[in-house]
């Protein structure tokens, strides 16, 4: 398996495209897999505002003061109430907002970016994450895409990539009923690939004033495996988030 960042791609704009932007710098075939960063996506599809674009309401200054009693650092409530608008639900409100977006992913912050936004204050994740794999996987010659984004992880210092859309292959393959090396059958084993093939990617892609937005995969193959497009755990079985909502963030 090989993967290399495609280089030389400009700063994205709104109403960019980037399929052809991609197209034009790396010779595609169509067994590769694109791995497209949330960030450019979001800047394609007009995902950046102002701070002043979410007034904040009376739940996001509850929010926000609790958030600046508990760190002791002055917190906007302007930006939390992009997040809230940006959650289906509030799991964790200190010592940091923990959230689920609207597509099924959670994480800090409903995955808002201030980081490498040049034409404002905040970076929105995607809309639809999947249904923006399947637009850029049309006008490319490549037919895999995966939308990524970066975030911690439970138990786990620091971030890593992981897919938060995709198209054109499963999200996952499914290894049960198959032998171990000692002939036991696996009864368990569902491999999570979107999420792996970013991580791979994100090696590559690195971070900050450096980072290389879109990264190509070839060589890697799905295998003779039973896929299936599951990929956020459902919320009757995400007993850490059921757990997480009987939670509460207790002053020192």
């Amino acid at each position: 398996m090989e993967v290399f960042a495609v280089p030389g791609l400009p700063e994205v704009r709104e109403g960019d495209d980037l399929a052809a932007l991609v197209d034009e710098r790396v010779d595609l075939r169509e067994s590769d897999v694109v791995v497209v960063a949330s960030t450019v996506v979001s800047k394609a599809e007009g995902r950046v505002f102002d701070l002043d674009d979410f007034p904040a309401s009376a739940r996001a200054k509850e929010v926000a003061d609790r958030l600046a009693a508990v760190t002791g650092d002055e917190k906007d409530p302007r930006f939390a109430q992009a997040v809230l608008e940006e959650s289906t639900e509030l799991i964790m409100e200190a010592p940091f907002l923990l959230t689920a977006t609207r597509f099924g992913h959670v994480g800090v912050n409903a995955g808002i970016d201030r980081s490498n936004v040049p034409d404002g204050d905040l970076l929105l994740l995607p809309k639809r994450p999947s249904e923006s794999a399947s637009r850029i996987r049309e006008g490319l010659p490549a037919d895999r895409v995966v939308v990524s984004d970066t975030c911690g992880r439970p138990f786990r210092h620091g971030q890593r990539g992981v897919a938060i859309g995709w198209a054109g292959l499963p999200a996952s393959r499914d290894w049960r009923g198959e032998p171990d090396r000692d002939g036991r059958e696996l009864g368990v084993t569902v491999q999570n690939v979107i999420d792996e093939l970013a991580g791979a990617a994100n090696l590559v892609a690195g971070e900050g004033a450096g980072g290389t937005p879109v990264v190509v995969v070839r060589d890697w193959a799905f295998g003779d495996h039973e896929g299936s497009d599951a990929h956020f755990r459902e919320v009757d079985s995400d007993f850490v988030r059921q757990a997480l909502r009987e939670w509460r963030f207790e002053d020192a």
